[in-house]
């Protein structure tokens, strides 16, 4: 199958509006006039070098972080700040080391906007979920990183947010616990309907997840380009039409990305 450079499938509303936005840190510009927008239930994958923006774009989305330019909408209103819409997954895990899985989880529904009629069996259902049944008591220092990012995710699904915002999740997997989760996101995915808006310098990672993927290069952060992955899931990195995907955006990026792949 072909990899287009184009927009988004115009069959579904915008949940995610991003237009004309610009960040700066002192003497330092982030990002330049960034625009693009992602559909209800698309999973899209942002992807470029390290220091391009990245994920200062996602903080913006999340309502941590106020650009200095331009507007972000949800579902058509305004990002002012944090809402129970959007679900965060960081990087580094962020776990309460003295809660328990079931504790991290439970974290994400002590809120005072919760209205779940049944907090316990909401816990018991994401632990299902992201497979770690067996091990509600035990604590980030007993887990492997896999299972950290595992509650990570179900921490962040909690509320059921309508909107999953991941800032390189995966980064400091092993490469076959990076694919078995890859899956297993795939699978939370298609079971939820969520819109998804993954940050990944890892353009074989972009390919593996996404339905759109969109480029960015560097100094100061901007859009190069938008495109398209319209291969079957599941995908298989061996594939001429994987490795062509892959190249394509590679060659968009001039060599400047930092992908391991």
């Amino acid at each position: 199958m072909a990899l287009r450079s184009d927009g988004p499938d115009r069959d579904r509303p915008e949940k995610i509006s991003i237009e004309n936005v610009s960040r700066s840190y002192e003497s330092t510009r982030a990002l330049a006039d960034v625009s693009f927008s992602i559909e209800e239930g698309e999973f899209c994958c942002v992807v470029g070098p390290s220091g391009c923006g990245k994920t200062t774009l996602l903080r913006a989305v999340a309502g941590l972080d106020d650009p200095d330019d331009g507007s972000i909408r949800v579902g058509g209103e305004p990002v002012t700040g944090p809402g129970l819409d959007r679900g965060m997954v960081f990087q580094e895990y962020a776990l309460f080391p003295w809660r328990s899985v079931r504790g991290n989880i439970r974290f994400g529904l002590d809120r005072p906007a919760c209205d779940c009629a049944d907090c316990e069996a909401r816990v018991r259902e994401l632990i299902d979920l992201v497979g770690l049944d067996g091990f509600e008591y035990a604590y980030p220092k007993e887990l492997s990183g896999g299972m950290k990012q595992r509650v990570g995710i179900a921490r962040a699904l909690a509320v059921d947010p309508e909107i999953l915002l991941m800032d390189e999740p995966f980064g400091s997997l092993d490469a076959r616990t990076r694919d078995r989760l890859h899956a297993e996101l795939l699978d939370i995915w298609a079971r939820t309907g969520q819109t998804v808006m993954f940050v990944t310098h890892d353009i074989d990672e972009a390919v593996m997840l996404a339905d759109r993927v969109v480029v960015m290069g560097t100094d100061p952060g901007t859009v190069q380009a938008t495109f398209s992955v319209d291969l079957e899931r599941p995908r298989e990195r061996t594939t001429r039409e994987f490795v062509d995907h892959v190249a394509r955006i590679r060659a968009e990026l001039g060599g400047s990305s930092d992908s391991t792949q």
